[in-house]
């Protein structure tokens, strides 16, 4: 199949068909995610060229991550997740409830190429800051700036010929976190369903708010009765 109808049918046919509920998938909330590894932190620049750190993109928001490089042209590797998170940004569009809480990361894994300007004409209308899902399109100084980051995601790269801009081999893989930056489901091109993804996301979302309902069940947080002194006794504080 053609790249380019590929990139079609995964970017209108989930969105109609694969979307619907399926009723084979577990109910989003009865089951829980394993915490699989902490997202790694280190350097990075966003698409305005700003140095950040990596942890500012993988907390705070159930985050669905990928690298990426702009020069890919597997079926199966970089132009198949753009197409799946295409998919994913409409359908939690259409849900202001879930919009909010969610956010994409796409990190390039060719830096020397792919600047902060081609990253962010890689992103398009989806890496504008006014979008409902921010989509924050991400590069690296450089190589060495980036290998701990692949290190920590277990993201294997390999460069697959000669010439001045050489194929990058890798297996793609889209990384679910939540919101505490711990990487709760990997997901590879067998795996890579979109209503499959969405329930994963509001499976920690339930989650999340599971134990923020919990947290304040526990507030205001009391110190435990202690005995009254004996008349004349010396007092004694609370631990």
């Amino acid at each position: 199949m053609r790249v380019w109808m590929l990139l079609a049918a995964l970017a209108f046919g989930p969105a109609t068909a694969g979307m619907q509920p399926d009723l084979s998938l577990p109910t989003p909330g009865s089951y829980q995610l394993d915490r699989i590894m902490p997202a790694p932190h280190g350097a990075v620049l966003d698409s305005e060229g700003r140095a950040r750190r990596l942890a500012e993109f993988t907390t705070g928001k159930v985050t669905l991550f990928s690298f990426v490089y702009t020069a890919c042209t597997d079926s199966r590797g970089c132009p198949l997740a753009l197409a799946v998170m295409h998919t994913l940004k409409t359908a939690i569009e259409l849900e202001p409830a879930l919009r909010g809480r969610i956010r994409f990361v796409s990190l390039s894994f060719d830096p020397q190429f792919d600047t902060p300007a081609v990253m962010r004409s890689y992103g398009g209308a989806a890496a504008r800051p006014d979008q409902p899902l921010r989509w924050h399109f991400l590069t690296t100084r450089s190589s060495r700036q980036l290998a701990p980051l692949l290190a920590g995601f277990g993201q294997d790269l390999v460069p697959a010929g000669a010439g001045n801009r050489p194929p990058l081999a890798h297996l793609l893989k889209l990384y679910l976190i939540d919101g505490e930056g711990s990487v709760g489901e990997i997901y590879s091109p067998a795996y890579l369903q979109p209503a499959t993804i969405l329930g994963d996301m509001r499976s920690l979302l339930v989650e999340e708010d599971g134990q923020r309902r919990a947290a304040w069940a526990r507030w205001p947080f009391q110190a435990p009765r202690q005995p009254l002194p004996a008349a004349g006794g010396a007092r004694t504080m609370a631990p």
